[in-house]
């Protein structure tokens, strides 16, 4: 039976939850018995329109998945502590994970050349935020790279996969709500981490309204184009931007 750490001390928590330790439980309960993320014995036939779409949009996945991989792994450098620094370990390895799993989906449907298929037809949008977010943490700004990788970045990914897996086939479906698993993990890390800082600290919240004012328009953009790309209703981009606004919104970030 799993250990019920919800009744420890607040830091205990903080640090058993964010251990490889915690990871290793957490992975195990939904990767066990897939392989590349899904159990499913056979790749669906898929149309070929239909076909064409989930290669666009898996594309402009792997550029969000490569953002957080580069950014994780960079952002250990600069993390405040240990605890973070382990956290952030993980998510690295998650984030290549994910990557891992998008390509290799994009390699069932046919792709042979990944890299340049994914510089033709990721969505400009995704990769200005990406070198934007990688501006950030190179610069070593650990707040507002945090705040832009597990709070703008995750929010957005974990309304884009949690709709595409409503209406995607069922190999497709399975990989993205493996990742969306993760997804509220590395949000809940970006929250915790600057919630309390921020809502004692004027001058960290205006830097990260400034930020969210600079990506915002970017991840809106994003939105519209993956809504296309997944033969969504165009009308269902306010929900999605509803439920990126609200993780954004609990920071008091508005």
């Amino acid at each position: 039976m799993a250990e019920d750490l919800h009744g420890t001390a607040p830091d205990e928590f903080a640090e058993r939850v964010r251990s490889f330790e915690f990871w290793f439980g957490a992975v195990q309960g939904y990767l066990e018995g897939t392989e590349f993320g899904h159990s499913a014995a056979r790749a669906p036939a898929l149309a070929e329109a239909e076909r064409e779409r989930l290669i666009t949009v898996l594309c402009s996945y792997c550029v969000g998945e490569t953002a957080a991989l580069e950014g994780a792994g960079a952002l250990i450098r600069c993390a405040p502590s240990r605890i973070e620094k382990i956290f952030l370990a993980t998510q690295t390895v998650d984030e290549g994970r994910h990557l891992e799993v998008f390509a290799h989906r994009l390699l069932e449907l046919g792709v042979t050349d990944l890299e340049a298929e994914i510089a033709r037809r990721a969505h400009p949008a995704l990769l200005a935020f990406k070198a934007r977010l990688l501006g950030l943490v190179t610069s070593g700004d650990w707040e507002a790279a945090l705040f832009a990788q597990n709070v703008i970045l995750e929010a957005m990914e974990f309304a884009v996969f949690h709709r595409h897996a409503r209406g995607a086939d069922e190999r497709t479906r399975q990989i993205l709500l493996g990742v969306v698993k993760d997804e509220r993990r590395h949000m809940g890390f970006g929250e915790n981490e600057l919630g309390r800082r921020a809502a004692r600290d004027p001058k960290l919240r205006e830097c990260l309204r400034g930020v969210r004012a600079e990506l915002e328009p970017l991840v809106l953009q994003t939105f519209e184009h993956t809504l296309e790309a997944i033969g969504a209703p165009q009308s269902e981009g306010s929900e999605l931007a509803g439920e990126y606004r609200a993780a954004v919104t609990r920071l008091g970030v508005a």
